[in-house]
């Protein structure tokens, strides 16, 4: 079992940098606290799960006419810079996991005899369409998930909900200067609710810092 995991969503160029395909906005200042994450994730020996758009334009998600809530302009596309994880938030000796539904006793061992991080590609917003998660999630088994990335009110809030639903027992941190929405009023919203339902709102300095990591090890013990 994992005492605490870091959760790092989509922290893309596409949606980090300015001329990114589908920059959130202001996404680029919280830059600086997705890298200190990362390095105490790894200066720690904690693993960092992380999603990533993988696109290609067939997707169903990818539309020349977006909605803006099931469709959106294209993004992340296989084989382009904008797919590409920001180098501020690199991943250690990564296992890819593609969302082709594999054999969860194989996928088990592999994740057993992995010791680096993890990285979902997904074709949807939401990373619970990756079927494997949930096997991956039953292996590593954590007592605590710190979540950060983008987008708040898009993506972060797939994997938070799904989170609260499949991992009840799982106490779920969201660091809320490290994490940047589409529409302001709705991302605040959504941090509000996810407060009211239980998950610890928090900055990046008490997990850096302030030894918020510490404390859960103290509680779990």
């Amino acid at each position: 079992m994992a005492r605490v995991i870091f959760w790092d969503v989509d922290t893309q160029y596409d949606f980090m940098k300015p001329d990114g395909k589908l920059y959130v906005p202001d996404a680029a200042p919280i830059i600086p606290n997705l890298e200190r994450l990362s390095d105490y994730a790894h200066g720690h020996g904690i693993r960092v799960i992380a999603s990533a758009d993988d696109h290609v334009m067939e997707h169903a998600e990818i539309s020349e006419h977006p909605d803006w809530q099931s469709t959106f302009p294209p993004h992340c596309l296989r084989g382009t810079p904008g797919q590409r994880k920001i180098p501020e938030t690199a991943l250690r000796d990564p296992l890819v996991i593609e969302p082709a539904s594999c054999d969860p006793e194989a996928l088990g061992e592999r994740v057993r005899a992995h010791r680096g991080d993890i990285l979902f590609h997904k074709h949807r917003f939401d990373v619970f369409t990756n079927e494997n998660v949930m096997t991956v999630l039953e292996v590593i088994d954590p007592d605590d998930i710190v979540l950060y990335g983008v987008a708040t009110d898009v993506c972060d809030k797939a994997a938070v909900e799904g989170l609260l639903e499949h991992r009840p027992h799982t106490r779920l941190f969201v660091v809320t200067d490290a994490v940047k929405g589409i529409d302001k009023d709705i991302s605040e919203q959504l941090l509000k609710e996810w407060g009211e339902e239980g998950v610890r709102l928090v900055k990046t300095k008490e997990v850096v810092e302030e030894g918020l990591v510490e404390e859960l090890a103290r509680a779990t013990a």
